[in-house]
């Protein structure tokens, strides 16, 4: 099973993941390892990865650099560099704590500071209440609706 594949079973979540779950669970266990490295390493994109104390991973997100007149997944064309959070995942059992906090500060301070981004964005399901609670939290609020998606943009709170 690959890191991916708890979150992407549901088949809700295209926005979030590019591609489905019945897509993505043919693809070896080499290019998901590929995908990872290349994700850690320099480039526009960036994966970030939270252990437990097993070194199990239990959560996950993923930062990509979207540049000016490029179109994003739904096909809108990018007015400004921004970064977009996708493949957000965190084990149920690590919800809601420190590592879900720790992997969005990480993923946002690396995009405006390291990566230079005007805005930072991300999708969630409308009916996903619990994961727009703690992007709010994060400092993220609504900014449009996108078929079953609202996107959200970083904005946090001044002072």
């Amino acid at each position: 099973m690959t890191p991916r594949s708890d979150p992407q079973r549901s088949g809700r979540r295209p926005l979030a993941f590019s591609e489905t779950y019945d897509v993505a669970s043919t693809w070896p266990e080499q290019f998901w390892k590929d995908r990872t490295a290349k994700g850690a390493q320099g480039g526009p994109h960036r994966q970030f990865i939270a252990e437990g104390p097993t070194g199990v991973w239990v959560g996950t997100v993923t930062v990509l650099v979207e540049e000016p007149g490029s179109l994003d997944v739904t096909g809108r064309r990018i007015e400004r560099r921004q970064a977009h959070l996708v493949a957000v995942f965190v084990r149920p059992e690590h919800r809601g704590g420190d590592i879900t906090r720790g992997l969005f500060r990480a993923a946002v301070d690396w995009a405006r500071a390291e990566a230079g981004v005007e805005r930072v964005r991300l999708m969630v399901n409308r009916e996903n209440g619990r994961a727009e609670a703690f992007y709010r939290k994060a400092g993220f609020v609504r900014v449009a609706v996108v078929g079953d998606e609202y996107e959200m943009e970083y904005r946090p709170a001044s002072g």
